[in-house]
């Protein structure tokens, strides 16, 4: 892909890059993804050859600055990408969002030596993160993490417990959470992350095709009024996400503050994920709980996006206080 560079030395891609990149991607989840996501899913299978692609697609390396070796995508066409995979099988975007969250963090946070050491092999895919956050007794809440990391020397000893970290299993590195000062108020002024290397929504196109295939009473159910009142709800609230996706990934991508914009998309993103995926499992009726049919995997998924990434519930206080902070009276 050809990029040009603007006085900030921000990628900027036009819109055949975008197009191209995109037809690839496409192309790749309908020739490697969709053939396989059902039997994966219901073997608990891990995608190694994916994986493998995914490298060759420059994924691992999508969002991380072109210095570094990555594409250096803005939010926007990133976005684009997950919604593209996800469409089939949300596992492979977990394998990639974690990872670039960790690089993200680096490419913000760390020092110039640590970018030089970890984003240019993050970006090929040699080196797989992830984030070390969630444990047994705090989630949400992430300041009451117990996992404590004490300096002795040049190095940190840690001692905790952490639980549901993407690509801990399969991955070679972890930026992991910690306190560093536990007694420490507010409590996340006494927090860190260390990089911790190892040491040896496609519920609605299922729907609108089924509802075409299926007879009931003489014609497709499609043509009766209560899956048509099903199907267009649906559609309106997909849509709704998709705009507000794009406006937190403009946001994002401006340097501006976002955690409103991302809020939002997060929360009503997920809800309409699962919202569709619920009527989804109606529309299919009995046939929603056999594992011949995707629908009952989208609706395991859609779940767990409520929950997880920032409960919905705690994306709801973000908007609030955003809300108010950003008009006062």
């Amino acid at each position: 892909m050809n990029a040009r560079a603007n006085a900030a030395d921000t990628p900027l891609w036009s819109a055949d890059d975008e197009r191209t990149l995109l037809d690839t991607i496409d192309a790749w989840v309908e020739k490697s993804v969709a053939p396989i996501a059902m039997e994966y899913d219901q073997e608990d299978k891990y995608p190694q050859h994916l994986v493998e692609e995914m490298k060759e697609l420059g994924l691992f390396g999508a969002t991380i600055a072109q210095q570094y070796g990555g594409l250096g995508l803005p939010a926007g066409i990133y976005a684009k990408i997950v919604t593209r995979i996800a469409s089939v099988w949300m596992a492979p975007t977990g394998i990639i969002n974690s990872h670039l969250i960790m690089a993200s963090a680096i490419e913000r946070c760390g020092t110039e030596a640590q970018k030089r050491k970890y984003l240019p092999r993050m970006a090929t895919g040699e080196l797989r993160g992830g984030l070390g956050l969630t444990e047994p007794n705090a989630g949400t809440d992430l300041q009451a993490i117990r996992t404590v990391a004490k300096r002795e020397g040049d190095h940190y000893v840690v001692n905790g417990a952490k639980t549901w970290i993407t690509n801990s299993l399969h991955g070679d590195m972890v930026l992991l959470l910690v306190k560093t000062d536990p007694g420490a108020q507010p409590r996340y002024k006494g927090m860190s992350m260390l990089i911790a290397e190892k040491r040896d929504e496609g519920a609605l196109r299922l729907s609108l095709r089924y509802a075409q295939e299926r007879k009931a009473f003489g014609k497709p159910i499609c043509e009766h009024q209560a899956i048509q009142l099903k199907l267009g709800e649906m559609a309106t609230r997909v849509e709704a996400s998709k705009l507000l996706i794009e406006s937190a990934a403009r946001a994002y991508d401006s340097g501006a503050r976002c955690d409103m914009e991302a809020g939002m998309a997060k929360y009503f993103a997920t809800e309409t994920g699962a919202y569709c995926a619920q009527e989804g499992m109606r529309i299919f009726g009995g046939y929603s709980y056999s594992t011949e049919y995707e629908i009952e995997r989208f609706y395991r998924d859609a779940m767990l996006m409520c929950i997880g990434e920032g409960t919905n519930e705690m994306q709801r206080i973000i908007i609030s206080k955003q809300l108010v902070a950003r008009n006062p009276i």
